[in-house]
């Protein structure tokens, strides 16, 4: 699958994926770091990739509505660091296979999974 992870999250997350075969890049890679959301979006909308953030401005479905994108997971640790980061993307892959999740706004806490999906 085809993922994009925005300059809010770890380097390891990006590795995370790739070992799980998906076809990861992050921002910061790509000389993307800084951009505003409303530029980068389209970026991400034209390239056609799930999109993996911390940023919770991407949470907002009025602005980024299931089923008009490729898919967002939005990481919502309760700490700081890699590890917690680690451990929300540990929990996604033990319930869920990316490309379920495609078309989606997933939120991921701590306390569990959200899925928003197209119609809801």
């Amino acid at each position: 699958m085809l993922v994009k992870v925005d300059e809010d999250l770890p380097i390891v997350l990006v590795e995370a994926l790739r070992a799980k075969g998906h076809n990861a890049t992050r921002v910061v890679e790509q000389g993307m770091a800084g951009w505003k959301d409303h530029v980068l979006w389209p970026v991400v909308q034209q390239e056609q990739r799930f999109f993996i953030t911390a940023d919770k401005d991407f949470g907002d479905i009025r602005e980024f509505p299931p089923g008009t994108h490729a898919g967002i997971l939005l990481l919502r640790p309760d700490e700081a660091g890699d590890q917690p980061v680690l451990a929300l993307l540990d929990h996604v892959f033990a319930s869920h296979d990316l490309e379920s999740l495609r078309g989606t706004l997933t939120v991921v806490t701590p306390r569990g999974i959200r899925v928003r999906r197209p119609s809801e």
